[in-house]
């Protein structure tokens, strides 16, 4: 009998679920903390619990598919590793472009001559004797690179070049941006480039992790990773583009969804500690978006779900709105509960809002904390960063201990986007433990917590609620109010109609009194016309109101929790390969392949010429991760135009796609 694991690492669970291949059910499932910086030990914790509750021995398990949703957080949270771009033939408008320079956040560029032109030709000599200066001159704590070149899919020669001088010299991972995508747009390319090696090494640790826990206990079957069309690759392949995970955990969790729901036509909403993931189900299938992923702020050339991710989840941080009137705002950043503070260091957590709580005056730091989640001592930090990390050095402070000026402050803010330290502060879900929601963790300090935030001033120096009680109920309002909102944007940009602006329409006057179903000389009414799934450890906690508030059906499905685990295992393996041909004038076609370009006198030998190298590299990719019968299809978008009576050749894009499901081990045998 063969079993299939399935794990999900989230920002605040880790999820592992055993379903039975033959029954196609779930055998158990569990959830352990997911760990920091060590993912390990909640990775393995996961594993052993779901295996002990389905009795499974490990020469049982047939397949070991990961989703996550640590790419996704980091993005919308500004997280991951400091990296230097390598932008080769770019102008500085074009830097400027696509989201590069808030993606870069201050990181290194290193600007160098070179690049190609759309028929694949050299434009400039590539300068790598400036390369080797410049990297001589980048400090320690680089973590990766990002290397982009003009017109590189047309010929990516002068990447591939810097990458192979890059990883000589550094030892150090080395993103391309032809790697990642065949389309045109180097900015945009760029950018993805950026992002990718940033995840590098987040996503390393999370596959070490899984990988070596799976040999501590046996299991010997192979490891899959979801990608963000929902699509499983090896974890070789997930390791070098960690980027194609974004919005992995949201595709397992669409999957996971219409696995366990059998719902055809609904709105998937999966709530987490981080973000809120809306996607829309229609006829089974989730919509993939043509151009690409938007995680937060950016816009990548990643295929993946039409999914929409917002920075909303059970961990939220809360805000005071300023103003006389006062109110709140949860999100985007993720901070650990203080409920869950408690729990890993109680002396220091309750020691400090019991000192905060014994005094009259509101506490400037508001009952925060700082946790230090490096391994090592970090490298390649300024005089400030340095400061805080020394004090951090013995462990956790409450925040006021580790910041001892307002300049300190853009440091700390550093190290969190850097993921060296998290600040533990008021969630939602300690407002759910003051309300006997939910009691996974610290209830008496979630109280004390959430009493000393009461204690805020708003602008007309009124507290901002008189009782823990009352502050936990605004802040699960105010939670219920956001994920209405994040639902009513997805609802307005998927509807048949082609709404302009959906976030302004979801906030309109007009709509928010359709919703409370107004009479009066103008009677209103709306809902949403397709019910909701909920999904996530904390939907059924949360989700009522919000289909209460939207008038449509929730839908709470057992194992909703572990979804994201579930979804991981039912996918199928799916590489495509893209390629172009163009065209200097008739009888010169050019084929661009990834070791340069080649000419043809014939069209159509042109276009057999590329689609059987796609085919090849398709089938090679989807066999290396162990799929053995193969489908395949091809697409092809041939440009022309007709000019005195004649045909002519412009450019075209073939596309090919392998897919099936990886061979199912058996007997311990991957």
């Amino acid at each position: 009998m063969a079993f299939l694991l399935g794990v999900d690492t989230g920002g605040t669970y880790t999820d592992a679920v055993v379903l039975d291949e033959a029954a196609d059910v779930v055998v158990a499932s569990a959830k352990a903390l997911t760990s920091r910086p060590d993912l390990a030990v909640g990775v393995g914790q996961a594993i052993d619990a779901a295996l002990a509750g389905a009795k499974v021995a490990a020469a049982d398990i047939a397949m070991v598919s990961l989703s996550t949703t640590l790419a996704t957080n980091a993005l919308v949270e500004g997280q991951g590793g400091r990296i230097a771009l390598i932008a080769i033939g770019f102008e500085d408008a074009d830097l400027g472009r696509a989201g590069l320079t808030e993606a870069l956040r201050g990181d290194p560029v290193i600007r160098l001559a070179g690049g190609h032109n759309h028929a694949g030709n050299e434009a400039k000599m590539l300068d790598l004797a400036l390369l080797e200066t410049e990297l001589a001159k980048l400090d320690a704590g680089i973590t990766g690179f990002a290397v982009a070149a003009s017109f590189a899919t047309r010929n990516p020669a002068h990447e591939v070049a810097v990458r192979d001088l890059i990883r000589e010299v550094t030892g150090k991972p080395v993103s391309c941006s032809h790697e990642l995508s065949q389309a045109l747009g180097g900015p945009k390319r760029a950018l993805t480039a950026v992002l990718n090696a940033r995840l590098i090494g987040m996503l390393d640790r999370l596959i070490t992790a899984c990988e070596g826990h799976l040999t501590t206990v046996g299991i010997t079957a192979r490891l899959m990773v979801v990608r963000g069309d929902g699509a499983l690759v090896s974890a070789s392949v997930a390791r070098e583009k960690p980027i194609e995970t974004i919005l992995s955990g949201p595709a397992a969790s669409i999957a996971g969804a219409s696995w366990l729901t059998g719902e055809t036509d609904a709105l998937v909403s999966d709530i987490g500690g981080t973000t809120t993931d809306v996607c829309l189900l229609r006829d089974g299938r989730p919509k993939i978006d043509p151009q690409g992923a938007r995680v937060g702020p950016f816009r990548t050339m990643v295929e993946a779900v039409a999914m929409r991710t917002w920075g909303l989840g059970g961990d939220s941080e809360v805000h005071v709105v300023d103003g006389l009137a006062g109110g709140l705002r949860l999100g985007p950043r993720r901070l650990m509960p203080v409920s869950l503070a408690a729990k890993h260091y109680p002396e220091l957590v309750h020691a400090a809002l019991d000192r905060a709580l014994a005094q009259d005056v509101p506490s400037a730091d508001g009952g925060q904390f700082v946790l230090p989640l490096w391994t090592d001592m970090p490298e390649g930090l300024d005089a400030r960063e340095q400061t805080v990390v020394d004090r951090l050095a013995d462990g956790p402070l409450r925040l006021g201990h580790a910041l001892q000026s307002r300049m300190e402050s853009p440091a700390l803010a550093r190290l969190v986007g850097r993921g060296l330290v998290i600040l533990a502060g008021v969630t939602p879900s300690d407002a759910s433990h003051v309300l006997g929601l939910v009691d996974a963790w610290d209830a008496d300090a979630a109280q004390k917590a959430v009493t000393l935030f009461a204690r805020r001033r708003t602008g007309a120096g009124t507290r901002i609620a008189e009782t823990a009680e009352v502050m936990s109920r605004q802040i699960i309002d105010q939670l219920t109010a956001q994920t209405v909102d994040c639902l009513l944007q997805a609802g307005f940009a998927e509807d048949d109609l082609d709404w302009a602006d959906p976030a302004a329409l979801a906030q309109h006057p007009l709509t928010h009194a359709g919703l409370d179903q107004h009479k009066g000389v103008i009677q209103m009414q709306m809902s949403l016309g397709v019910p909701v799934i909920g999904l996530g450890a904390s939907a059924a906690t949360y989700y009522g109101a919000v289909g209460a508030r939207l008038g449509t059906r929730m839908v709470l499905p057992a194992h909703g929790g572990v979804a994201n685990a579930i979804g991981a295992v039912v996918g199928q393996v799916r590489m495509q390969a893209t390629g172009t041909v163009t065209s200097a004038g008739e009888g010169s076609y050019a084929v661009h392949f990834p070791d340069g370009p080649q000419v043809f006198t014939d069209r159509d030998t042109a276009l057999l010429a590329l689609e059987t190298a796609l085919q090849t590299e398709a089938e090679t990719a989807v066999r290396a991760s162990g799929v053995e019968e193969i489908r395949l299809s091809v697409s092809r978008d041939i440009s022309e135009a007709q000019i005195e009576n004649r045909t002519m050749f412009i450019e075209a894009t073939l596309r090919v796609e392998a897919s099936g499901r990886p061979r199912i081990a058996h007997d311990g045998l991957g």
